[in-house]
Parts: structure tokens; C-alpha cells; sequence
């Protein structure tokens, strides 16, 4: 039930619900992964063994964290070809670090539960070599030596050598430096994100309510850009597919041009001179499509130099994890 505590405690201290909900998750699974997996050797592998199940794990949620972001994928996507411009490279830098801060919630969430339960830097800080930390450990002057020579067997209670008041001590005193490591952690995250959010707030071009509008507007709008590509997707294949197996001309389909798409895909950051929400908003409200534009959009006529139909090559039969 304690452990159960410390879980809500860490997924209640996040600002935002789908971050609380990642550390809870996180934490969850760091707790089982603990008591079903995690065996200390009791010998010299014991502090590459500790710190492996300490940091590893944190280092896979990390980049786990920025392999399932979708605004890294639309950050990086085409970055390479673009112009290398002061500005934009000072825009990609706080869009990274935005991104970072959403991306360091499951492995902080992972070290801190870790550092709580106190099993994974107990073995690895009873494997370490350094004669001033196992004299500070060991503490009492008559088993020090007996302590010293055989700190590494601790964890598994494998020690004869060692009464058990002064086994039980040194345990603690691990446990102790190990849940106040876990505990600075979690207070150096939550000052940090703070801070993060005062100043982002403090900076902010629009007023709170404002802001909750942009947000809910932002959600809407993916969730139907959602909706419309896969409808508008289907309806192409299904042209496509009528067209091929009857051998006949297809019908005339609509679809927005490479210039289009690029307009829309990139990162959005509002200015109050222009109040648009989105890329896609700000292409609306400026596109003014002649006649021309409107047949130089349609699919028919959307073909190469080749004939062949303007499709993106590394899109076709590739897959995307996000």
C-alpha cells in the first residue's frame, strides 16, 4: 500500500493528465519489474549490476519518450533540406526542449520509484570500491573490517561474519541515502517544471483563456485531420483501384499540392498580429486558389515529368511508428 501511495503521489504532481498518467504507468511497471526481475548477484558485479537496472531502463524511456512524439516527427521531418536560417535554428532549439520536457517524465518517473524502493542502489552501492564511502557505510569501528571485506554479500543476508544489528544498519543507511537521492529528484523536477511554466506563462502573447481555447481548438483540429485524411485516402485508392480494373479514365479527385502539405505540416507558434490557431488555419485564411491552382491541384493532373502520378516515394509501402 506505501509503494501504491508513492505511485499517486508522483502521477498527482504532474501538470498535465497524459504526463501523470506515463508516470504512473512508468512507475507501475518499475515496481513489478523490481520484485519479478531484479536479483542481485552479492558479488563483484554488483555495482554495474545495480546501475544498469537504475539508469538503462531510464535511458530506453527517454528515447522511447522522443520516439513516440509526434511533434519531433514533424519538427524533423524535411529539417535537413530547409534553409539553415539564425532564427529557425533558434525556433527548432525551444521546440526541442519543449519536446524534451514531455520526454523526461517516464524516465525521471522510473529513477525516482527506483531510488524510493531503494533495492537497485543498495546493490549497486555494496559493489563499490571506494575505501572512504565503505568505512562511512559500515560505520561501527568493531565489524568495520569484517563489514568492508564482505559489503558486496549484504544484500543477499549470505554474511556469518556480520551480526545482524550491524547488517541491518548498514542496509538502512543505503536505503536511506538511496530514498534521499529519490526524493531530491523528485523536488528538482517539480522546481524545475515550475519555473519552466512561470516563465513560458509569464511570456505567453495571450491571456489564459485565450490560451484553453488554442488548446481545445488544437486537439479538435488533429482529431479531424485525422478523420479527413483516412476518408480522403480511401476515396483516392478506391478512384485508383475503379480506374484500373476497368481500364477506365479517373474521376477528377481534389488533393492539395506538395507546396500545400509543407504549408501545414510545419510547427505552428501564434503572434498576436495574425491571431491564427494553427498552420492549417493560417493557409485557409491566406489561400486564395484561381482556376489554375484548382486544376493544378487535382489528381489527374498531378503527374511528373514521367507521366507517372507525384507521389512521395519513401512514404510508399514504408511505415511510420507514429
Amino acid at each position: 500500500m506505501d509503494k501504491f501511495k508513492v505511485v499517486l503521489d508522483i502521477a498527482n504532481k504532474q501538470s498535465n493528465l497524459g504526463f501523470g498518467l506515463v508516470a504512473l504507468l512508468t512507475a507501475g511497471g518499475e515496481q513489478i519489474f523490481s520484485s519479478v526481475v531484479f536479483k542481485c548477484p552479492c558479488n563483484d558485479m554488483n555495482f554495474i549490476y545495480g546501475l544498469v537496472f537504475l539508469l538503462v531502463p531510464a535511458l530506453a524511456l527517454l528515447l522511447l519518450g522522443y520516439i513516440l512524439s509526434k511533434k519531433m516527427w514533424k519538427l524533423l521531418t524535411g529539417l535537413c533540406q530547409r534553409r539553415r536560417e539564425p532564427r529557425r535554428i533558434a525556433t527548432t532549439v525551444v521546440v526541442l526542449l519543449q519536446i524534451s520536457a514531455g520526454a523526461v517524465v517516464a524516465p525521471s518517473s522510473w529513477m525516482a520509484v527506483a531510488l524510493l524502493n531503494g533495492n537497485y542502489y543498495v546493490c549497486a552501492m555494496t559493489g563499490t570500491n571506494v575505501s572512504a564511502y565503505n568505512k562511512h557505510v559500515c560505520g561501527d569501528v568493531s565489524v568495520r573490517a569484517k563489514c568492508e571485506a564482505e559489503l558486496y554479500r549484504l544484500p543477499c543476508g549470505k554474511v556469518n561474519e556480520v551480526p545482524a544489528d550491524a547488517r541491518d544498519d548498514v542496509m538502512l543507511t543505503l536505503r536511506a541515502h538511496s530514498q534521499i537521492l529519490g526524493w531530491l529528484l523528485i523536488s528538482s523536477i517539480m522546481v524545475f517544471n515550475l519555473l519552466l511554466t512561470c516563465v513560458a506563462r509569464c511570456r505567453s502573447p495571450i491571456s489564459y483563456l485565450q490560451l484553453k481555447f488554442w488548446r481545445v481548438y488544437a486537439e479538435e483540429e488533429a482529431n479531424l485531420m485525422n478523420q479527413y485524411t483516412t476518408k480522403h485516402a480511401k476515396e483516392l485508392a478506391e478512384r485508383n483501384l475503379k480506374s484500373f480494373f476497368s481500364q477506365k479514365e479517373p474521376e477528377d479527385i481534389v488533393t492539395p499540392p506538395n507546396e500545400a502539405w509543407e504549408s501545414v505540416s510545419s510547427l505552428y507558434r501564434f503572434s498576436t498580429r495574425d491571431h491564427y490557431y494553427s498552420t492549417l488555419h493560417r493557409y485557409v485564411e491566406n489561400c486564395q486558389h484561381t482556376e489554375t491552382d484548382l486544376v493544378r491541384m487535382s489528381s489527374v493532373d498531378s503527374r511528373g515529368p514521367s507521366g507517372q502520378p507525384a507521389i512521395l516515394n519513401f512514404v510508399d509501402g514504408g511505415t511510420m511508428p507514429v
